[in-house]
């Protein structure tokens, strides 16, 4: 117990200079169940490098704060692994040298071998995690970018978008896409009792979903929430912001990740940016002293998409759980420690969708519009997609995951550019079970119209090649996710990529009607049944879920735009058009959508969290208090900590 607190000491310094104060420490660490290296590193706003730079001098060991060798062994056995690697072997002037970043216990440890065994210390070097990390990315880039690539096709063949979408197959796609709209344009002329109810299931069928979704009263889950963890039984979150030339986010995210109500030492937090993005990579520096924050940078490589970027940082998550973040994203404090809650109470759950608003609503009427859009979708259509059980396509953001679960599913299809779609119709094949919880994060509508075509033509294009994918055989896909989820499936990701044509071209024939002479009023009250009711249906539809998902967010002063809609509709078509193009000829080009451009103020509501450093006063106040042995209490629960690591994880339980 005294080496501890001789270690304690030699590391906080003038922030600890009474036993008492150091025991103080040590316990606070035991409650946290984390290692007392990363509570100094956190708790008193020194990082990694100093705490590990002081705990080498008390050792009597070499420190370096960059990687100097070579690394013995280039290639990985098991990827998964590399977020928790401590220790490598490397080549050094000709001789081998053990370079780690040891636990605290170990550090004990290690002070009495050396004193048995001096000539050690010439082979031993201490080195940050997160160096050691950085250096076997660099040297694994290659196996790490064929992983990226190649995992989902390897676990899950044909399940990938590269082998899945020859040519013959994106043509017969774009022809049959074509065909329909003809259809659609044909059918009030032409066989009417055959094709109309061809064109009316793309649209009324979807539509209820959405008026059901739209009127059946909202929750906030008041009620299925479980009570929140304490700091002690949270596990460690990882979290993922993929960036491309997006240096200007920098700072907001720093501040969005430094909000959250969540224990500092328990964050794992990642910038994974693209390597020729050298402002950015500049700009994640810059915020690196938080001990917090990591950065992942991603070789040049094609495809140069997201999915393939987080595929990349996929084996450094150190977390038990997993959310992606985008650059604009500023999610609700508390959202990881409820989702980690959720997942806790509930261990058959692999997946939480959060919902998603926008801070800049109100900018002008294209964000009013996809306000409206995201109001019904996140906040009523998902978690009514989630409590019929059937298939949620995810959102491209604010998704948390089981680890272990996003591993088992081979990760995001690198070659899919909704790539959450498509994930969130995996899991749905594969039975993993998929939720939505009342946690909000809000993100930035692009306020321009050429920022929102390149946004939605990679959306429409994304839903294409997942309809595909998921189709190359519709007998094993109705086997894997049952007749109603793939019933569905057909049914309401077939509407996103047909209602916005037969909407323009209902739209066209009116207009050519009227202009071409008139419809007068009789004939327009004498329109064919069949005909109103897909009028109905597919229009209140679609303008019920808009309108009471504005409402249910208080947002009325976003209603009167809503009436442009047929407008927004419009502009859907030309992205649809578009897509069908692209998909042609640049089925997996990423159009990269610029943040940062909203003219509105975002505001970031402050959050404790446990973030603030233990300063010396603060830790010699609270050493009055009797302390506990910590180590003795940890040499006890440690046997039974390791059976529970071993056969009474719930994750593994019920694999």
């Amino acid at each position: 117990m005294s080496r501890a607190i001789d270690l304690i000491k030699a590391i906080l310094r003038e922030h600890c200079i009474s036993n008492d104060a150091a025991r103080h420490v040590l316990d606070a660490s035991l409650e946290l169940e984390v290692d007392p290296l990363d509570y100094c590193a956190h708790r008193f706003g020194f990082g990694e490098y100093i705490v590990l730079e002081r705990a080498a001098d008390w050792v009597g060991v070499q420190f370096s704060a960059v990687f100097p060798a070579t690394l013995t062994s280039p290639q990985f056995r098991n990827l998964d692994a590399l977020g928790e690697t401590r220790s490598v072997r490397g080549q050094l002037d000709g001789r081998e040298v053990q370079y780690s970043a040891p636990l605290f216990t170990s550090l004990l440890h290690l002070k009495d071998h050396l004193a048995l065994v001096p000539s050690m210390r010439e082979r031993l070097c201490f080195v940050p995690a997160s160096v050691i990390r950085s250096q076997l990315a660099q040297t694994g880039a290659e196996q790490l970018l064929d992983a990226s690539r190649q995992r989902l096709a390897r676990l899950w063949p044909h399940a990938s978008a590269h082998l899945a979408l020859p040519m013959t197959t994106r043509l017969a796609f774009v022809a049959a896409l074509a065909a329909l709209v003809a259809i659609a344009a044909v059918s009030p002329f032409w066989l009417t009792p055959v094709l109309t109810p061809l064109v009316g299931a793309f649209l009324v069928i979807p539509a209820l979903f959405r008026l059901v979704a739209a009127l059946t009263p909202t929750r906030r889950h008041q009620n299925d929430a479980p009570p929140l963890l304490t700091d002690a039984e949270l596990p460690v979150y990882s979290v993922l912001i993929p960036l491309c030339d997006e240096h200007q986010m920098v700072p907001l995210l720093r501040r969005a990740m430094a909000a959250l109500d969540y224990p500092p030492e328990k964050l794992d937090i990642k910038f994974v940016v693209e390597a020729a993005s050298t402002r950015t990579i500049a700009a994640v520096d810059a915020v690196l002293g938080d001990p917090r924050f990591t950065l992942i940078a991603v070789p040049k490589a094609r495809p140069h998409t997201k999915p393939k970027a987080l595929n990349y940082a996929l084996p450094f998550v150190r977390g038990q759980h997993v959310v992606v973040y985008d650059a604009e994203d500023i999610p609700d404090p508390d959202q990881l420690r409820l989702a980690a809650s959720r997942f806790a109470a509930d261990p058959g759950l692999d997946c939480l969708q959060a919902e998603l608003v926008l801070d800049n609503a109100a900018e002008n009427w294209l964000t009013a519009l996809f306000a409206g859009e995201y109001a019904g979708q996140f906040g009523l259509m998902l978690p009514a997609l989630a409590r019929w059980g059937l298939p949620i396509p995810l959102g491209g953001t604010s998704n948390h995951f089981r680890t272990s679960a996003l591993r088992e599913l081979g990760g995001w299809d690198a070659f899919n550019v909704t790539e959450d779609a498509d994930l969130g119709v995996r899991m749905a094949r594969l039975r993993y079970r998929v939720a939505t919880f009342a946690s909000q994060t809000r993100e930035e509508a692009p306020i321009s119209m050429s920022v929102w075509m390149l946004q939605r033509t990679r959306w429409m294009k994304g839903w294409m090649q997942t309809f595909i994918v998921h189709n190359r055989d519709p007998r094993r896909f109705f086997a894997d996710a049952g007749w109603r989820g793939a019933l569905a499936f057909e049914i309401y990701v077939g509407s996103l990529i047909m209602s916005a044509p037969l909407h323009t071209i209902f739209l066209a024939g009116v207009l050519l009607r009227l202009a071409l002479g008139g419809w007068p009023v009789s004939e327009m009250f004498a329109m064919p049944f069949e005909y109103a009711l897909i009028f109905a249906f597919g229009y209140s539809g679609a303008v019920a879920l808009v309108i009471t998902g504005l409402l249910r967010l208080k947002k009325k002063r976003l209603l009167a735009y809503q009436l442009l809609l047929p407008i927004y509709w419009v502009l859907h078509s030309f992205a649809t058009l578009r897509a069908c193009h692209q998909l042609l000829t640049r089925p997996f080009f990423w159009a990269k959508t610029v943040h940062g451009r909203t003219r509105m103020t975002r505001r970031i509501e402050p959050a404790d969290g446990g973030l603030r450093p233990f300063r010396a006063k603060q830790v010699a106040a609270a050493a009055g208090r009797k302390a506990r042995n910590p180590w003795l209490s940890l040499a006890r629960e440690l046997p039974a900590r390791a059976l529970r690591g071993r056969i009474g994880d719930p994750e593994k339980a019920k694999r």
